[in-house]
């Protein structure tokens, strides 16, 4: 991987769910992200965007959904300049399959994956579905990411398609109710025991993940630490790594 100059910075931001909650309060957010995007283009070595763009998406053989067409235009114009974006599909809209390569050339990840620069190194992921418990959702991703459930979903009209996956969508949040909003204890936040497991294995400098909804910088031994990015719902909040060190900030507008 390429060293960061210290004019560069690598920027991580996630969990838009752009579509969410309806088309009014999804076009407040992404104008908010657009802006950021905007913001950070002369200073971007690369960005990485950490799943739940949408919060739902599916790319039919010919269609994908309507909308968003102010942030995928902003991506593009990233692109275009030279600056690299990596994207990780979420829960919400790991139904990627080759738009954001072909039309935007950006790189969609699947897996958590590895990175290093400057000598540091990281695991990046969405984090859904990782660590203990959540059995019932580990579960149904099974189902999500089957080829021929796939295939099953997309011969659905997408007047159906979308409305069941909206449905869906809806009940998720639901049951998540208030626990993005505050820290839930070292012992009781899964993506932390996963980082403790993962460490147990081989050494990386930082653990970055989405997800959650709720911004965590926490260190997880001497070298190490979990930062969770938070999301552009409530917190609007996105992480920079300047080629020493990673810092947490909020987006004011």
């Amino acid at each position: 991987m390429p060293s960061i100059t210290p004019q560069q910075k690598i920027y991580f931001l996630s969990d838009f769910h752009l579509g969410a909650p309806d088309h009014e309060q999804s076009l407040v957010r992404e104008k908010k992200v657009v802006a950021f995007l905007d913001s950070i283009k002369d200073s971007a070595a690369m960005i990485f965007i950490v799943g739940d763009i949408f919060d739902f998406w599916y790319e039919y053989k010919q269609v994908v959904p309507k909308g968003y067409v102010r942030l995928l235009g902003k991506l593009a114009e990233l692109t275009d300049r030279g600056i690299q974006i990596h994207c990780f599909v979420g829960n919400h809209d790991m139904w990627m399959r080759g738009y954001f390569e072909k039309e935007l050339n950006i790189p969609v990840y699947h897996h958590p994956k590895v990175f290093e620069w400057n000598g540091k190194r990281f695991y990046i992921g969405h984090g859904d579905g990782l660590g203990p418990g959540d059995h019932g959702y580990k579960f149904l991703k099974k189902i999500f990411r089957n080829p021929l459930c796939q295939w099953l979903f997309g011969i659905l009209h997408p007047s159906w398609g979308i409305g069941l996956a909206n449905y869906f969508s809806r009940k998720s949040r639901e049951k998540t109710g208030m626990s993005d909003q505050h820290f839930l204890g070292e012992e009781n936040e899964w993506l932390i025991v996963y980082c403790k497991e993962m460490l147990e294995k081989e050494h990386f400098d930082f653990l970055i993940f989405g997800h959650r909804h709720y911004p965590i910088d926490f260190k997880l031994n001497d070298n190490s630490r979990y930062i969770n990015l938070g999301d552009w719902i409530r917190n609007f909040t996105y992480a920079s790594f300047d080629g020493t060190d990673m810092q947490l900030h909020q987006w004011q507008s």
